[in-house]
């Protein structure tokens, strides 16, 4: 068959049976593996499908320019659509996002734009208020806004769905997807729920999102946002394409088990694929252990290739430097900090303390670095070392107050972060926050961790 453009070859990826993985698993589980998709990933399915209902909708005019806050395979997608179709490409990425994928935008021909992983949503910094910038200052340009945007949903809709269904001679029973933007687990989702009501749907979530817990309580915890490594998964926001009435149960992965068991989808499979595949497998995996029984069929999505994580996941240096390749048990932050007297009282200050205040306080206990407040959000740090300098550059700043001299917020983690993971996320100097049970918000220093890897 002869196509006429790069796009017309989007679709109909193969279903493959997994022989080793499954093995303990009663049940069929098969893979759908997405990185045939002509950008590698099953984000083309969308991305062409909201570009052309852009052009139908007249929003999007020859010439034009298409702006999105993108992982990466979505601006892939909509890269080839733009090749195809005559028009420039602009995305934003978080920098948490490997060089691969920004170094594959750039060769077909993308600006891209690195924007700040741990900042709010809201924040002008973040990969999403930039893209939003972008569109409301270039003239004829598109803001398909994968998040929101229903044709997201609807693209899956009309291809994923019943790809699997007839792949399948409708005989699944069970679906599973990671929840990002929430377009193919939910697109997908709704056409299976059609043709049989009873078909179980697992979303797989990750640590350092919102989507399981809302799913679960109704509630948006912004104490469940915290910075996490894998990409593509999770969201600190609920987009309008994140139907929960299409996900029947969520399960977590954290990084390392995502990434442990996307290099054994490799090795043992032969299905070099992206990190969030991991994360997907691995949680429908756990889910199905449970669950699934003699005749039922699940079938998982594989989104995208492994040639994005080349320097990630698939490197054995950046996989040990992460803990990840230990095959060790470590202590937990929530081991730590359960060590502490029933007395504990996080030492911190307000923004609008002044620094003579500040460093009073720091010398009066003994810390090197603090917490800022604001109320009871934590709002910013300060470190001895850098007030120090900040000071003998400035002297006059002494008379100042905290907020004037603050350095960015301390991260938080999950509180089952293990010491190798905490070791990996405390940026030179600086510590963690972990909040307990009681909500009550602690500090993690090296020498903490240190101090648990001896005891």
């Amino acid at each position: 068959m002869i196509y006429n453009s790069i796009i017309e070859t989007i679709g109909n990826t193969p279903m493959i049976r997994l022989n080793k993985l499954e093995k303990d698993i009663k049940g069929e589980v098969l893979v759908k593996v997405e990185y045939f998709n002509p950008g590698n990933s099953m984000k083309d399915r969308m991305a062409i499908k909201m570009v052309e209902d852009a052009e139908k909708a007249g929003i999007l005019k020859p010439g034009g320019t298409i702006i999105e806050g993108t992982s990466g395979n979505t601006g892939m997608g909509l890269a080839l659509a733009a090749v195809a179709k005559g028009y420039k490409c602009i995305f934003t990425m978080a920098d948490k996002q490997s060089k691969e994928k920004i170094d594959i935008l750039k060769a077909v021909g993308a600006e891209v734009i690195v924007c700040p992983t741990n900042v709010s949503p809201e924040d002008p910094r973040s990969y999403y208020s930039v893209a939003r910038k972008l569109n409301a200052d270039i003239p004829n340009s598109f803001y398909p806004n994968q998040y929101d945007n229903l044709s997201n949903t609807a693209a899956h809709y009309e291809t994923t769905g019943p790809e699997i269904w007839n792949d399948t001679d409708g005989k699944i029973t069970h679906y599973a997807a990671g929840v990002g933007t929430g377009g193919s687990m939910c697109g997908t989702a709704k056409y299976l729920k059609e043709q049989n009501s009873n078909i179980v749907t697992v979303g797989i979530d990750t640590y350092g999102s919102v989507f399981k817990k809302y799913k679960e309580t109704g509630v948006f915890d912004e104490k469940e946002v915290y910075p996490y490594l894998t990409e593509g998964i999770g969201e600190d926001i609920l987009p309008k394409n994140v139907n929960f009435d299409m996900i029947d149960h969520f399960v977590k992965v954290t990084d390392k088990d995502a990434a442990v068991m996307t290099r054994r989808l490799a090795r043992e499979e032969g299905l070099f694929v992206g990190w969030s595949c991991g994360s997907a497998v691995h949680g429908a995996l756990e889910w199905a252990k449970e669950n699934l029984k003699e005749g039922d069929q699940m079938v998982i999505i594989l989104p995208d290739h492994g040639t994005r994580y080349l320097g990630k996941v698939y490197n054995d240096d950046w996989m040990r430097n992460h803990g990840f390749l230990e095959d060790k048990t470590y202590s937990t932050a929530r081991d730590i900090i359960s060590k502490r007297p029933a007395s504990y009282s996080l030492v911190s200050v307000k923004k609008s303390d002044s620094i003579k205040d500040a460093i009073g306080m720091m010398n009066k206990t003994s810390v090197s670095q603090i917490p800022v407040l604001d109320g009871e959000e934590v709002v910013g740090s300060l470190t001895d070392t850098k007030l120090l300098s900040k000071i003998i550059d400035n002297p006059s700043l002494k008379d100042g107050k905290v907020e004037d001299v603050m350095e960015s917020s301390m991260t938080f983690v999950a509180g089952d972060s293990t010491l190798d993971v905490l070791s990996s996320m405390i940026e030179k100097e600086k510590a963690v926050l972990v909040r307990d049970g009681n909500d009550q918000i602690h500090i993690i220093t090296k020498h903490d961790i240190l101090e648990a890897f001896t005891n």
